[in-house]
């Protein structure tokens, strides 16, 4: 039943709100690396990138999925979110979701939705990451509980799986090793089946990392992982320093949530002289800090990159202080929660623990532990929850999907362009410019085609081969020897033919503000740049000039 409610729900949320709107760039970035896979390329030395490529594997599985392969990608992707949500859960109460209530499946699904707020439903690396963290944790704490040991050595795969789907995740691993030696459930004789744990841990990395070995790309694989701009999760931190000049100043909430956990903790902790007076105190404090997390997931709307997610975070962190006091103990579940929350913002695009909001606000919810009502009331109060955060969901995407125009201005259907892109609905501008393309592809036929700069959805879309060795070759992406690499391909297309590039004279990221695309331009027009790369690259191809719609590029046939 718990199976194919979450299933329902994907579904659900794919028709309602998936399908609508299209970014040329993100979504096709890690379905272009899964594409490459499915090929024979190894990553880290026949494509590159500043993370490893972990998620080109595990979303192999969306080819799987009975449906066309945008939708079916946006399909597995809620699914890998919920599936995270009632494992993040299920571990911060220590208990199975098959024995919760109405109220709290309620709350948890809710809590779903909070947590996709306006992100995308793409395949991407932080949300595969972010899901095998909370699987990982829950299969081994759970695991250990029950002494199951599938379930621990399953946990611990998929905490060393998340190492290798993106650098930030790294530190998951040594928190499961922390929960192998000291959770409470642990056998006081340990030692003997410790290597056995670490080797499962390990297994992914080092599966992962011996291929780029084997096929001589180790020493390049370490310069690509490492010559990336550092991140440290900044935005958690100047979130006490911002100036919020014009605005609420988010970090008010956090004080009566303080203060709340301050009055909880002492009436808890006097709770037998209080008697029934200290019992009222703890439930009119704990519905006022309730009330303020709601306050603080609506007044957000669902933002995509506000600062309601850093609130929530260090209200979570606040609620742990209260765990501590109530259960006596170091609040490990909460502190693990908030770091994979910090683990998850270590991004350049997206520095907000945006993925977790959901459990935040439910974590906060079980510290204070309010008075529960009777199971009907309960399920009633859940499903309310459910039902309004579903419609501030619909209403958040309506206004403006991500990366696109408002819902109402969606009216073409890219089906007609692609039979994999069939169900995505976007505006005439996104589609003119992928139908282009299209053009371009018939126009121009080539076995191996690129669009540059940042058109990675092209090749697993229409079924081409890229001949450059990355996928989004934008500055930051652009570490190691890529840089030199692109043009050495550059060079041997020019020696071999039978090649396609072209070049963007608009930028797909400024589509979503509407910008025009162009019914033709001249094969010699300006193209974006992006980084010095695509000038070298134009200086090594040799083919006949080419234009269509609003590309210009090099084409040579077939020889």
């Amino acid at each position: 039943m718990l199976t194919a409610g979450i299933v329902v729900l994907s579904v659900a949320v794919v028709a309602r709100i998936g399908r609508f709107g299209f970014n040329p760039t993100d979504q096709g970035f890690v379905l272009a690396q899964v594409w490459r896979v499915l090929h024979g390329e190894i990553p880290q030395v026949d494509f590159l990138g500043p993370r490893p490529f972990g998620s080109a594997y595990l979303h192999l599985v969306d080819h799987l999925v009975p449906a066309p392969l945008m939708i079916g990608s946006s399909f597995v992707t809620m699914v890998q979110l919920t599936v995270a949500t009632f494992a993040l859960a299920a571990f911060l109460t220590g208990t199975s979701p098959l024995d919760w209530g109405p109220l709290r499946l309620g709350l948890v699904f809710a809590a779903t939705l909070i947590s996709l707020n306006m992100y995308p439903l793409m395949a991407w690396h932080t949300v595969d990451g972010v899901f095998l963290v909370a699987l990982g944790w829950w299969l081994l704490d759970s695991g250990l509980r029950s002494d199951a040991r599938w379930r621990r050595w399953l946990g611990l795969f998929c905490l060393g799986f998340a190492v290798i789907v993106k650098q930030s995740f790294l530190f998951a691993a040594p928190i499961g090793v922390l929960i192998l030696l000291f959770h409470p459930a642990a056998p006081p004789k340990k030692g003997s089946r410790l290597p056995g744990d670490l080797l499962v841990l390990g297994a992914a990395p080092l599966l992962y990392f011996g291929m780029v070995t084997v096929a001589g790309g180790l020493e390049s694989a370490i310069a690509q992982l490492t010559g990336g701009a550092q991140t440290w999760g900044e935005g958690l931190s100047r979130f006490w320093t911002a100036d919020f000049a014009g605005r609420a100043d988010p970090r008010t909430y956090v004080f009566p949530v303080l203060l709340g956990v301050l009055v909880l903790a002492v009436t808890w902790a006097a709770r037998e002289r209080l008697g029934e007076p200290g019992r009222w105190l703890r439930t009119v404090t704990g519905l006022c800090v309730v009330a303020v997390v709601v306050f603080v997931v609506a007044d957000g709307g669902f933002e995509h990159a506000g600062s309601w997610p850093i609130t929530l975070l260090w209200l979570f962190l606040a609620a742990a202080l209260l765990d501590a006091v109530v259960r006596r103990r170091l609040p490990w579940r909460y502190l693990a929660i908030a770091a994979l929350g910090w683990m998850a913002s270590l991004s350049w695009g997206y520095p907000l623990p945006g993925l977790l909001t959901g459990i935040f606000a439910l974590g906060v919810l079980e510290a204070v532990a309010p008075p529960r009502p009777p199971r009907l009331a309960g399920g009633v109060l859940g499903a309310i929850a459910f039902v309004l955060a579903g419609l501030m969901l619909m209403s958040a995407h309506d206004k403006a999907p991500y990366a696109d125009r408002p819902q109402g201005e969606l009216t073409k259907d890219l089906g007609s362009v692609a039979p994999s892109l069939r169900g995505v609905r976007t505006t005439p501008n996104v589609y003119r410019y992928v139908s282009q393309i299209r053009g371009c592809l018939d126009r121009y036929p080539a076995s191996r085609v690129a669009v540059l700069p940042d058109n990675p959805f092209v090749a697993p879309v229409f079924g081409v081969r890229d001949p450059f060795p990355l996928d989004w070759p934008i500055p930051l992406e652009l570490t190691g020897d890529s840089p030199e690499r692109m043009v050495e391909a550059a060079e041997r297309l020019a020696a071999e033919g039978n090649y396609l590039v072209l070049f963007q004279t608009v930028r797909a990221a400024s589509l979503a503000a509407g910008a025009p695309v162009p019914e033709a331009v001249a094969p010699d027009a300006p193209t974006i740049a992006m980084s010095g790369i695509e000038e070298r690259i134009k200086g090594k191809l040799t083919g006949a000039r080419v234009a269509c719609g609003g590309f210009a590029g090099f084409w040579a046939p077939p020889r």
